[in-house]
């Protein structure tokens, strides 16, 4: 017996069914953020230690534990028929696991019971509207580890729950005894009395849903149960018919169902997982210097062209640097030098001026009007407009005179400005969150609302590794519930629990470490990662560089090295993206260092996207190939093949039909030849097949078998291949 106290009052209504707590992700004004669904696992304090018939120590009175019942969520962990380690959970149930419309997933469980009788599970998806899409699971080898799989998808956007739900299985119980005793010649007649009761109440369910064809078979079957004559003869030929038995796993009585308790699914519209990103700095497209050295400024009306030469690369997200005001207080020169001359332009990220903040745009680059014509030519074009939506401000914001709280002031008086030593930003001020929560969070909302009645999409946020996670949490958490269709991308590249804390609270995307990972074991060990470890939470964006990053990699300007990265970025990752000039190979560091020399960040830099060396046609066609192949639009069916070489990566991707094999050189220099030994099962494929594969980037044929050879250099530094028949 157990005593009463409040835990157990609040177990109890858990277990009726509320799966919400108080508190949420975090309590804050405006609307606080949907409250996160529990992982209902609550044990009374003194379950582990009391007696069940123990007397009561203190006078209190002792009451039995209320009973676990098939059909309701299990108050301890485990129902009547045993199911746990639910898969994909994330923060125990506590926060939602992603899934885009259509995304197909796997859902993993150990389901089992006492005993020998057999047990079947469901994945049960419920759509926001109520609707189920149920799924059953199949047991996976070795047998005797219990676990259980499904692939499922959701096919609208919103907040949808999973659970799964374990029953017992009276078919292949009764069809497994059947066999064993037919092999013994024992209770043969019980045997078909209890198979034609199994079979009236399958055939009654499947006539009564409508499944004509399937009650038809059933219907055989049962006749052939009842028919007079030799019961063993009988019976074997019915536990031998497997289109009866088929139709019988369908529709017969599945007996103790236990679900376990839902847990949310956060479905949203198909770019947060799949798109190709290009940056491009306003300012510099169409930037020209008058006779006296004075620039000027690239703008609106001058990048519109830009637009249509990036839709024909066939990107889908234009990703803009800041628009706004630029202050004068410490403006950067070149290569962040504290000595900006009058020409210039100062640091986009530098947000802030006596134009004004971040609801005003820079006047040289336009007007609202403006921006909106520049807008609505990029969706004429299929392109999504992605704002930089940076919280930050130059001394000269106008937030830093009419709300100097909202910065960090140190203790000679000064507002700090932004530092990442040995980097100094002295145009730039940080935002103190812990000062005025209130007026920070909702002007946060203010701003966004702003650009996004302006037609903006999607918002790559700077740094939001430097923000606490409660803010990102509750402005995903209320951007979601105003603006569904609404992205964010976190650049962030830090460290990994912020990272993964950061999508976790609900940032669609976030950037990262692809840029630094270069040698094989690298890519393999971050392509599984990403795929499997982290997949139900974290979609990664493949940037192959940024302003603030020009890789070591690519610092020699070898034209096959951006052709290896831009492939493997494109091939890997459902979302890529580039800065503009990595088609024209722009490479020149500073000496020493991962930074670019002149950096646009810094100035106008204006260029020919006609000169040589060009990757435009390259890159053109690696994002019709990902427009033509669902496999590579996916990040979660991703299988590494062996090649021996350390120079060679192989890879392949599977959607439904579609399967792609990658295989890339690592090696700009020489290239690199070397067998591989492919995954068949993971192709879908007989280990003795041999099959058909078309390279989508030459157009050759070639016929394959589980062991192949690739011969790869500089000029042809990959294959993508597309498999087609088997022979």
């Amino acid at each position: 017996m157990w005593r009463r106290n409040r835990r157990d009052d609040d177990a109890a209504r858990i277990h009726e069914g509320c799966d919400t707590v108080p508190g949420g992700i975090e309590d804050m004004p405006e609307s606080s953020p949907d409250a996160p669904v529990q992982q209902c696992s609550v044990i009374p304090e003194s379950s582990a230690t009391t007696p069940r018939h123990a007397a009561p120590d203190d006078g209190t009175d002792l009451q039995d534990p209320p009973i676990d019942r098939p059909g309701q969520p299990p108050l301890r962990g485990f129902g009547r028929i045993g199911v746990h380690d639910v898969q994909p959970v994330v923060e125990g149930g506590r926060l939602p696991a992603y899934a885009v419309v259509d995304e197909e997933f796997e859902v993993t469980a150990h389901v089992f019971r006492e005993g020998h009788d057999k047990v079947g599970a469901t994945v049960v998806l419920t759509a926001p509207d109520g609707r189920e899409l149920r799924t059953d699971m199949c047991q996976q080898e070795p047998m005797g580890l219990d676990i259980w799989s499904a692939r499922v998808h959701a096919d609208a956007t919103g907040s949808w729950t999973m659970h799964v739900e374990g029953w017992s299985d009276l078919w292949h119980t009764w069809h497994h005894a059947a066999q064993a005793k037919l092999a013994a010649d024992i209770d043969v007649d019980l045997v078909r009395a209890e198979g034609v009761c199994l079979a009236e109440t399958a055939f009654d369910r499947a006539r009564d849903a409508g499944y004509d064809a399937d009650s038809e078979i059933i219907g055989a079957g049962l006749s052939r149960l009842k028919s007079a004559g030799n019961a063993q003869a009988l019976l074997t030929d019915v536990v031998g018919w497997e289109e009866f038995c088929e139709v019988m796993a369908r529709h017969a009585d599945r007996d103790l169902v236990s679900p376990t308790q839902r847990t949310p699914l956060l479905v949203e519209r198909r770019r947060a997982l799949y798109g190709s990103w290009y940056e491009f700095f306003l300012r510099s497209q169409g930037a020209h210097r008058r006779p006296d050295g004075s620039w000027v400024s690239g703008t609106f009306a001058s990048s519109e062209k830009r637009l249509d030469e990036i839709a024909a690369m066939g990107f889908d997200v234009v990703y803009l640097p800041p628009i706004h005001p630029i202050g004068s207080a410490f403006r950067k020169g070149p290569n962040n030098t504290l000595d900006a001359g009058p020409n210039d332009p100062g640091s986009p990220w530098a947000i802030g001026s006596p134009d004004g903040g971040h609801d005003s745009i820079h006047p040289d680059l336009g007007t609202f009007d403006d921006f909106d014509h520049f807008v609505a030519h990029a969706h004429s074009l299929g392109l999504e407009v992605a704002l930089d939506f940076a919280l930050q401000a130059s001394p000269d914001h106008p937030w830093v005179h009419e709300h100097p709280e909202w910065f960090t002031t140190r203790v000679d008086g000064t507002i700090a400005y932004a530092e990442n030593p040995p980097k100094k930003y002295q145009d730039i001020y940080p935002i103190n969150f812990d000062n005025d929560p209130e007026g920070i969070y909702h002007e946060c909302v203010r701003i966004l609302e702003l650009w996004i009645a302006h037609g903006v999409t999607i918002f790559r946020v700077d740094n939001p590794h430097t923000k606490p996670i409660n803010f990102w949490a509750w402005l995903m958490a209320t951007m979601r519930r105003r603006h569904p269709e609404v992205i964010f991308l976190a650049e962030a590249f830090t460290r990994p629990e912020m990272m993964q804390a950061l999508a976790k609270v609900g940032f669609q995307q976030g950037y990262s470490y692809f840029v630094w990972r270069s040698a094989k074991w690298e890519l393999e060990e971050f392509l599984t990662e990403v795929s499997t470890q982290t997949s139900a939470w974290y979609r990664p964006n493949f940037f192959v560089n940024t302003p603030d990053i020009n890789p070591y990699y690519l610092q020699d300007g070898n034209p096959a090295a951006f052709a290896i990265r831009a492939i493997l970025a494109a091939t890997m990752s459902p979302s890529w993206g580039m800065y503009s000039g990595y088609e024209l190979c722009e490479h020149v560091p500073l000496p020493g260092r991962e930074e670019y020399d002149h950096s646009e960040k810094y100035e106008y830099r204006p260029r020919d996207y006609s000169g040589e060396p060009n990757l435009s046609v390259l890159i053109t066609r690696l994002n019709e190939i990902r427009r033509e192949h669902p496999a590579l639009q996916q990040l979660r069916d991703v299988t590494i093949h062996h090649a021996p070489d350390d120079r060679i990566l192989v890879f392949s991707k599977k959607s439904g039909s579609d399967v792609v094999i990658v295989a890339v050189s690592l090696d700009p220099v020489w290239g690199a030849s070397s067998q591989v030994m492919l995954d068949m099962a993971a192709l879908g494929l007989r280990s003795d097949a041999q099959f058909d594969v078309h390279d989508e980037l030459t157009g050759a044929d070639f016929t394959w078998s589980q062991q192949a050879w690739v011969n790869l250099y500089p000029a042809q530094p990959a294959h993508i291949l597309t498999v087609r028949g088997s022979h």
